[in-house]
């Protein structure tokens, strides 16, 4: 089965971490999608921009309408995510807790719809 695991924290522990931090993070988070690929675990991996950089796009009667993001307001903020194989959600729940950034805020694990 397919899971998403989406990285949820706060923005600002980047801005709090030293240059030595930040890259000691940055080598894990790779070393990590080494590791699953290698296992046969990983699909994709990415990182996201900020969410001051989004735009928000609705569709209400026909028409369009485009607002900057966040949407919300909230300590933590979607930054990234992985996709993964896994046998159920047990594994994924392992796979996501590995997550380097799992240290710093929350990993959401859903399962990936099979159409």
């Amino acid at each position: 089965m397919r899971f998403l695991c989406v990285v949820h924290f706060d923005g600002s522990i980047l801005d709090r971490m030293s240059p030595e931090e930040k890259r000691d993070l940055g080598r894990d988070s790779l070393g990590y999608d080494e590791d699953l690929m290698a296992r046969g675990k990983y699909i994709h991996a990415d990182a996201l921009q900020s969410p001051s950089s989004a735009s928000l796009v609705k569709v209400r009667n026909g028409q369009m309408s485009v607002t900057d993001g966040p949407y919300a307001e909230a300590k933590e903020q979607m930054g990234g995510f992985i996709l993964i194989n896994a046998a159920d959600m047990d594994e994924a729940i392992k796979i996501a807790a590995g997550i380097p950034l799992a240290k710093h805020g929350t990993i959401e694990v859903r399962p990936v719809h099979e159409f």
